[in-house]
């Protein structure tokens, strides 16, 4: 990664320290936490291994920021070189190799709704975006083409259900503020013309709450609601959600009737969610690791607050920010990851007001949790421990919702987890 994304990335806490100044810090500790889950994933619960699973075997493809930057909060340079893909084994949840596809910093990547075809986000300066055909009989990835992204780091892609169109989220900083391209796909799967650059609208230069995350616009991700009626921008840098309409015929977005959902000034939301209901979402607010919870009209694209929660238990002191946030597939349960705590916190989703109440919280056996998702059956949840080269396994209690530790698959640097065709 280029400096300046390193340096956006490593702002001094409260504290007084830099992120790079606080992970050595607790390196010592994690190293034994990181042992001490290898010799439990060898030598104890060999009982949950041979359970029966919902999982399917299928396969998996990792995203990852590659050789030879050092990534964001990172602690050492990368050895990846691109995108990795995996076969699950429904019995532990673990994963076996079956190819490497190079690639410059792939480190999210989307599949569309027929599953036959990958793309992936090349966080670089200047940002593109990457497609590939998808062998469903193998999993093994074909390159197909890259397009510009007219923006820097591009940081999260996602394909609408319509399967016409392709959308990504340029980070972006002071030079290039962040921005939301959207692309038609061609009709062998291919990237083609970009249809629009949709420009939020912040705080202003050098004038968010947070001075040195909240600068400028920092586009972060962009996704389509469960009902398929609007697409949702979600920027850290103007704290808000912005809620547009798509032209499935032009590919232009415009603002739906309400334009946008806010989270309290300086949250700097990054990912969110929505529940299986399609009429509550979840917003992940990196800055203050806090979830803004909200009742969702898919009708207006209107955001309603509902309640805010603490990502963290009561007794943290030390530096932290979330990163990624999921739903369970049954809708009563919520995930997501805290990079310094090194955790994943479990929630109950009450059935009635959808608000959240903590379960607990769960070592992710590793350093700097990025990214992490559910196999599509909710039984397994996998997280990338991007700091520490692995990722950890573990499967979800269906009573209650808890994790426990299944396995580690050590692969480098990884950041986004996406499941893709049977296998």
């Amino acid at each position: 990664m280029a400096s300046s994304e390193n340096r956006r990335h490593d702002s001094k806490s409260s504290a007084g320290f830099t992120r790079r100044e606080f992970l050595p810090m607790l390196g010592a500790t994690t190293a034994l936490a990181a042992l001490g889950s290898r010799a439990l994933a060898a030598a104890s619960d060999e009982s949950a291994k041979t359970k029966p699973s919902d999982a399917q075997a299928r396969f998996v493809y990792v995203g990852t920021y590659t050789a030879p930057g050092t990534p964001p909060g990172g602690t050492h340079p990368s050895s990846a070189v691109g995108i990795y893909v995996f076969k699950l084994n429904p019995s532990d949840g673990g994963l076996t190799p079956v190819q490497t596809v190079p690639a410059s910093n792939p480190s999210f990547v989307a599949l569309d709704p027929t599953l036959t075809h990958l793309y992936s986000v090349n966080e670089d300066a200047p940002g593109s975006v990457s497609a590939y055909a998808l062998n469903s009989s193998n999993g093994t990835l074909t390159f197909l083409n890259s397009m510009s992204a007219i923006g820097k780091f591009t940081t999260h892609i996602s394909v609408h259900p319509s399967g016409q169109y392709l959308f990504a989220a340029n980070y972006g900083d002071l030079s290039a503020p962040g921005n939301f391209p959207v692309y038609r796909i061609n009709a062998n799967g291919s990237i083609g013309t970009m249809t629009d650059l949709f420009q939020g609208v912040g705080y202003g230069t050098n004038a968010g709450p947070n001075p040195e995350r909240q600068e400028t616009l920092h586009a972060h991700q962009i996704l389509t609601d469960l009902s398929s009626s609007h697409v949702c921008a979600v920027d850290l840098g103007a704290d808000k959600v912005n809620v547009l309409n798509l032209n499935l015929g032009t590919g232009k977005l415009t603002p739906a009737t309400v334009p946008f959902g806010p989270v309290a000034s300086g949250s700097g939301c990054r990912h969110m969610a929505f529940h299986p209901d399609k009429s509550h979402a979840y917003v992940l607010d990196e800055l203050v690791s806090s979830i803004t919870v909200f009742k969702y009209d898919p009708v207006r694209g209107a955001f309603i607050w509902v309640q805010t929660i603490s990502t963290l238990p009561s007794d943290f002191t030390g530096v932290n920010t979330t990163a990624e946030i999921r739903v369970h597939p049954s809708g009563q349960f919520l995930y997501n990851t805290n990079r310094g705590h090194n955790s994943v916190t479990m929630y109950a989703i009450d059935e009635e007001t959808a608000e959240l109440d903590v379960i607990g919280w769960e070592s992710t056996r590793g350093e700097w949790p990025r990214g992490m998702n559910l196999d599509p059956s909710g039984t397994f949840l996998y997280v990338g421990n991007q700091n520490t080269d692995t990722i950890g396994v573990f499967r979800i209690q269906p009573s209650n919702g808890k994790l426990k530790f299944s396995t580690l698959v050590v692969t480098p640097t990884p950041v986004d987890i996406e499941f893709g065709p049977l296998a």
